[in-house]
């Protein structure tokens, strides 16, 4: 265009920042909003809500948020649509914080939200457990004349259902139907998780021959989450069953499908059952994740043959599979029962390196693995690394470093204040939590 001595004007940029986005070549679509002010043009609205929404939508909530703040620096007035966009992004993430000062901003502005705000608010709240807030924000809905739609009602069920609250789960389905909304598929799925979740799977599988009657057919969601159940009730047999009817009705299984009938396999000690399965799906060409690999390092380590874990791990890694936190933690934890302290130590790092965030059960694996080891110096410096970070040690780790104190004091004289000092900082921390 440039050749042709053609300059592009607000309205080609804005086409071309919003194609961008819409194909998630999010990087382009910011180098050419740069372009666009280097040209002299200047974004509006539009413009502005586009990169938002784009940024959002590619989980980017840092970028998103630069760019809602910079529109308001250059007097750039966000509307519905920009704030609806900014709100969902940080619902996305989990930051109802963020989310909710956000949304009572929209309405000091004198902007009324809509149905979508609100539904992306309270699914927002939904997700994050908070579900006094969700139905708070439902009531101001309707006071607001704001009519909740499908999608609306399915957050809420959604939510009741994960917190086990099933009675009112099914109280907002009847209203659903009293008020002319017909449940969909997702609606369903949320009750089905709910009564398996329960140990309901009776009552689920019937609710499925209930909506199928209705004309709505499940999905390979609906059949993994019973196959879940089966899994964690220990019958294998079943949960087998639920798969080959899912295949019988030409549905794909999804990774996750196969991860459940893994992890079923490794609770209930079907090693072999285990192994098969990561087999047959290598040589179907269904990648695993590392979901899939951690049951298997899992069971491995619970029955004490790190080696067998090692070499998973190994295999995962020369299939460039990313271990996960758990797969770290399986692993470190393998170790250190085993006493391997040099090998869950490496383990330990690369899991920093990588940025996953220690846990205090990991910390612990550790701290009693070097104390076994007599390794008291690295004992301490797990213990102080676990200071650093705000992770107070739980009442095992105490009553071992006591232990230890008591049947050392003698022999190892040299680690008694540290011990001290340790067990000190414990009672200190048990002291602030009892206050709070």
């Amino acid at each position: 265009m440039r050749e042709k001595g053609l300059k592009p004007n607000s309205y080609t940029y804005g086409s071309v920042i919003l194609l961008l986005c819409r194909s998630c070549k999010l990087a382009e679509a910011e180098e050419a909003f740069r372009e666009m002010i280097g040209d002299g043009i200047v974004p509006d609205n539009v413009v502005y809500t586009t990169l938002i929404d784009g940024f959002c939508k590619g989980g980017n909530i840092k970028a998103a948020s630069k760019f809602f703040y910079e529109m308001l620096s250059l007097d750039i007035a966000p509307d519905i649509v920009t704030y609806t966009a900014i709100i969902s992004g940080f619902c996305r993430v989990g930051d109802m914080v963020e989310a909710g000062k956000l949304f009572h901003e929209m309405i000091c502005r004198g902007l009324e939200p809509d149905s979508v705000t609100f539904t992306e608010v309270i699914n927002g709240y939904c997700k994050a457990g908070e579900i006094k807030e969700a139905f708070s924000v439902h009531n101001r809905m309707i006071q607001a004349g704001c009519s909740p739609n499908v999608v609306t009602y399915t957050a809420l069920i959604d939510g009741l259902c994960k917190e086990g609250d099933l009675d009112s789960a099914n109280d907002l389905l009847h209203e659903m139907w009293k008020i002319g909304l017909q449940p969909n598929l997702f609606t369903y799925n949320s009750i089905v998780n709910g009564l398996c979740k329960s140990g309901n799977i009776e009552e689920a599988i019937k609710l499925v021959g209930e909506f199928e009657a209705a004309g709505i057919n499940p999905d390979a969601v609906t059949y993994t989450t019973l196959m879940d159940a089966y899994c964690k009730s220990g019958e294998m047999s079943k949960a087998q069953e639920v798969l080959k009817e899912m295949l019988g009705r030409g549905l794909e299984p999804t990774v996750v499908t196969f991860n459940v009938l893994m992890n079923g396999f490794c609770l209930n000690g079907m090693l072999e059952d285990g192994e098969k399965l990561l087999n047959w799906m290598l040589a179907k060409g269904i990648a695993p994740n590392a979901t899939t690999y951690n049951s298997l390092v899992k069971l491995y380590c619970v029955r004490g043959d790190v080696k067998a874990a090692a070499a998973v791990y190994k295999d995962m890694c020369a299939r460039e599979v990313g271990p996960d936190g758990k797969t770290y933690e399986n692993l470190i934890r393998g170790h250190c029962k085993a006493r391997n302290m040099k090998e869950a130590w490496f383990l330990y790092r690369g899991m920093v390196e990588k940025g996953f965030r220690v846990s205090a059960g990991t910390y612990s694996d550790l701290i009693k693995g070097f104390f076994k080891r007599k390794k008291f110096v690295e004992a301490r410096e797990v213990f102080e690394q676990m200071k650093r970070e705000g992770i107070a040690a739980d009442k095992e780790i105490f009553d071992f470093f006591s232990d230890t104190k008591l049947k050392g004091r003698r022999k190892t004289d040299t680690v008694v204040d540290p011990v001290d000092d340790i067990i000190e900082s414990y009672l200190v921390d048990e002291e602030l939590r009892e206050a709070n």
